[in-house]
């Protein structure tokens, strides 16, 4: 199945080539290439990137960091296909996966397959200042899950975006934004999905999921999306400030980090329950200075996953508190200098599980911006009974 795929994948890549070979091809960054139909109806950017990295793991034993273990990895390697249909109102993006990080987690669930489709929707503008999405992507929670893994500051997100983000789903999202005032811009998303994660095919397992965020930018808009993508790249000229809050309600949630983490099984098939999850985050940038701060919260109506006798199943939501701060200065070299903080607290009466704290200094070089660059950085993580150290260097290639 595998196999197969991938070279409908390979050859249909190839043919699209072959479209393009009268075409000429865009500046470095800007996709492979551009596909326009004769009578203009349609549009397609064919890009692809790559991130190659690697990470070494010290163990604290006796106060004495030995042991290092490496990893060398692909970690994401991507196709992604955008462009408008019929009308540039009617916009898609189709982004693949395909390295092992990309498309882990099959199951019984995803139909045993690999999970290759990471977007695949469709964007209608369908008024002034509103847009209809439908299909699979990012849902609207937490600022960092939503900046794209090629335009992170660090190697890759924080803790708190591993424990409480609710990534992708199926459903349909409605977009719209106002002016306050001259300068100052609202935006406003709600979007219904199927709540159990991407690529499901089973259905719907338990209730659907509601979510809806609202963004103030009282200084106007940054530049080029700057507000959701990681450092002052564009060195903004004046002060820019955004604030967000995000609300997610999963109704009989049946996986233990509402549409992520691990089913809930019991005797009688799943275990059902509501969890809210509420995220709070800003994003500051002047003068090649940058600030991102984000607030997460997890709680369950009941927590604690039961059969259907009332007894324990063993399993239990991960309910609890993150935080995450994290600042950066970027030189007019292009090198720049980040530090983060994040702290993981989760319920322990409930989870069982100690506080984490991870302290991480990064250094990046942009040598095309986020296109073309390479970062490393060093972590301390202290996660109460046990602590390591963490080094990490990537090396990032959009075309």
């Amino acid at each position: 199945m595998k196999i197969k795929l991938s070279l409908t994948l390979l050859m249909m890549s190839l043919s699209l080539l072959g479209l393009a070979q009268e075409t000429q091809a865009p500046k470095f960054g800007k996709g492979l290439f551009n596909l326009v139909g004769k009578d203009s109806s349609w549009t397609m950017k064919v890009a692809a990137r790559m991130q190659f990295l690697t990470v070494v793991d010290w163990d604290n034993q006796d106060g004495k960091y030995i042991d290092p273990q490496s990893e060398f990895t692909v970690r994401r390697a991507r196709l992604k296909f955008d462009g408008f249909a019929y009308s540039p109102k009617l916009e898609y993006k189709l982004e693949l996966g395909l390295s092992n990080d990309d498309i882990s987690g099959a199951s019984v669930y995803t139909g045993n397959a690999p999970r290759y489709i990471l977007d695949a929707v469709v964007k209608w503008h369908f008024a002034k200042n509103l847009e209809l999405w439908f299909g699979q992507t990012k849902l609207p929670g937490n600022r960092e899950r939503v900046i794209s893994s090629g335009n992170m500051q660090f190697v890759d997100r924080s803790l708190l975006n591993s424990r409480f983000n609710i990534d992708r789903d199926i459903g349909f999202q409605l977009r719209h934004h106002f002016n306050l005032t001259d300068s100052f811009i609202v935006k406003e998303i709600f979007a219904l999905s199927q709540g159990e994660g991407r690529n499901i095919t089973t259905g719907n397992l338990g209730g659907h999921q509601y979510t809806t965020r609202v963004e103030l930018l009282p200084f106007g808009d940054f530049e080029s999306d700057g507000d959701y993508s990681g450092g002052d790249l564009k060195r903004e000229e004046t002060p820019k400030l955004a604030l967000g809050v995000s609300y997610d309600y999963n109704n009989n949630a049946v996986k233990n980090r509402s549409n992520q983490g691990s089913y809930m099984t019991n005797d009688i098939g799943f275990y059902e329950t509501n969890i809210n999850t509420l995220f709070i985050d800003a994003m500051f940038k002047y003068n090649g200075f940058s600030f991102m701060g984000e607030y997460a919260n997890r709680d369950s109506k009941d927590p604690y996953a039961k059969n259907s006798d009332g007894s324990l199943t063993g399993s239990e939501v991960q309910v609890g508190n993150g935080l995450n701060l994290q600042a950066g200065y970027l030189f007019k070299t292009n090198w720049e200098l980040a530090g983060r903080y994040t702290n993981i607290a989760y319920d322990k009466t409930i989870t069982g599980r100690d506080v984490e704290n991870q302290y991480t200094l990064g250094v990046s070089k942009y040598i095309v911006g986020h296109k073309l660059k390479v970062q490393s950085d060093i972590s301390y993580l202290d996660f109460g009974s046990n602590d390591k150290l963490m080094y990490r260097l990537q090396f990032d290639i959009h075309f």
